[in-house]
């Protein structure tokens, strides 16, 4: 039976871009605060490495409870510790790396919330911050796209070479309302 589970958490880690899935309690800071290292809390963030292991505590001493496997995924840090920092990931999942894994490029989900609700189902980039605006790709649901800026409504970012804008609220990897150049 646990290696059932084991094969279909790997096959699902496939077909998630590299993500291992688990769960486990929260412990965030409070919203708005800074952390020891001066920086604000939460405050999202992406996987500097291929390889990742997200462990049940702030030490190489506790287990892997997740493995990442794509550099570029985006991470909310939501608690920092010495030089670990406990994160989320689009799917809800919580755990420590190492702050050395972690970049501070900015990268998105788009619309994870929205995989499997479809074929039809996409997130519109634009060719500008407009809803009226020229569509220039239709984003898959849990494509990871690079951000270079947010106004607080739109987002412009880059998938596969393709500059346009995406709905700040159709990604996960900016706060509503955030913007940042």
């Amino acid at each position: 039976m646990r290696s059932t589970i084991l094969r279909f958490c790997l096959a699902l880690s496939l077909a998630l871009g590299g993500i291992v899935m688990s769960s486990a309690p929260s412990l965030a800071q409070a919203a708005g605060t800074k952390g020891p290292s001066g920086l604000p809390l939460p405050r999202f963030v992406s996987l500097k490495s291929k390889r990742v292991n997200l462990r049940i505590g702030p030490s190489t001493d506790y287990s892997v409870s997740w493995l990442y496997l794509k550099s570029g995924l985006p991470v909310e840090i939501i608690q920092e510790y010495d030089n670990w920092r406990r994160v989320r990931d689009a799917d809800g999942t919580e755990g420590w790396v190492s702050q050395t894994l972690l970049s501070g490029e900015r990268t998105a989900v788009a619309a994870p919330w929205m995989r499997g609700n479809g074929p039809d189902v996409y997130v519109n980039m634009r060719r500008d911050s407009q809803p009226t605006a020229a569509v220039i790709a239709k984003l898959e649901p849990g494509v990871v796209i690079a951000l270079e800026e947010c106004n607080g409504n739109w987002c412009r970012a880059e998938a596969d070479g393709l500059k346009g804008w995406v709905a700040q609220s159709e990604i996960w990897g900016a706060y509503p309302g955030e913007a940042f150049r």
